[in-house]
């Protein structure tokens, strides 16, 4: 075999590994553009190896891409990035191959944008191995190969994960397609109309909402009584001149899953300039999020207008 083909070969091994890659950085660091920064770079340490020198290729990149991760969630950049309060996940549209794995509970439960969230409570090795036992199902002797520790420390460190996540995890569990979808719809029906009582009557008693201010602001806005959230979403969801001019034209309003969850974008033409997504819990809604930062919405927005159009709920909002 020519050095060529030889070349070609060893791509193709990367390629094909390239979706899994792109899953696991993306969990690790809830960004979409940080993931594909970070499996760029391991395909650079992929062509710079010895490659005759790798036994399994997918293990090898597993653990490259996993440190590099790590090496960013440590950064100081990092941590002036993502300072609570500040943060959001990137969201992803549903069947985007990066939100991976979706066979189990669990790795639908990890893509999550609240376990996401969550996660940012982690240290980050508290986090790879909660996303690499929960999400790819790795035992603890093939993480601790991965992270260079002991396969006790693995368990501890799920252990510990485990437990943060589950005492401030808010609803989750399985939820119906359709009565996801009916109670969105009723949200957005009262909060078009104007509705306190109604939108009050969706939340649960420990609602909460968050948005970006649509990167406008440095600060996340947060919203914790129900009475607040339904008078912000009240006032969200009226149209004005200034709110259509800030998106660029009159949206539509589509329902969407985003990682999973039942979500509403608003659609100008092709492009979508804001998504509010739903978590639910014990029938009624336990956490609403604002996302309209165009930075936050590239991949959703480039993934939707690849997507076949449906009918919206409102045509022209």
């Amino acid at each position: 075999m020519d050095s060529t083909a030889v070349v070609g070969f060893d791509t193709s091994r990367f390629e094909a590994s390239r979706d899994r890659l792109a899953s696991l950085a993306y969990r690790l660091l809830g960004s979409a553009a940080d993931a594909e920064d970070a499996v760029q770079d391991a395909f650079l340490h992929w062509q710079g190896a010895d490659r005759r020198r790798i036994g399994v290729p997918e293990a090898w990149l597993t653990k490259v891409v996993t440190n590099l991760c790590l090496d960013r969630l440590r950064s100081a950049r990092a941590r002036r990035e993502r300072t609570v309060g500040a943060w959001l996940p990137e969201p992803l549209l549903d069947g985007d191959p990066m939100l991976g794995p979706a066979d189990t509970f669990e790795q639908r439960e990890s893509v999550s944008l609240a376990v996401l969230t969550l996660m940012e409570r982690l240290s980050p090795l508290e986090r790879a191995v909660y996303v690499l036992r929960e999400a790819f199902s790795y035992s603890h002797a093939e993480i601790a190969g991965i992270l260079d520790i002991s396969e006790s420390g693995s368990q501890q460190h799920l252990h510990r994960a485990r437990r943060r996540i589950t005492a401030a995890r808010r609803g989750g569990g399985q939820v119906d397609p359709a009565s996801a979808r009916r109670i969105v719809e009723e949200f957005l029906a009262a909060a078009s109309s104007g509705s306190t009582e109604r939108l009050v009557a969706l939340l649960t008693d420990d609602a909460i909402a968050i948005s970006d201010g649509a990167g406008l602001t440095e600060k996340l806005l947060r919203f914790d009584t129900a009475q607040r959230i339904a008078s912000v979403a009240r006032a969200g969801f009226r149209p004005t001149p200034a709110k259509r001019r800030f998106a660029g034209g009159t949206p539509a309003i589509h329902y969407a899953l985003v990682n999973g969850a039942p979500a509403i974008l608003a659609v100008v033409g092709d492009q979508v300039v804001g998504a509010v997504t739903f978590d639910l819990a014990d029938g009624g809604i336990a956490t609403v999020r604002g996302i309209a930062s165009p930075a936050r919405l590239t991949r959703l927005a480039g993934a939707w207008r690849r997507r076949e159009p449906d009918t919206p709920l409102i045509g022209q909002w």
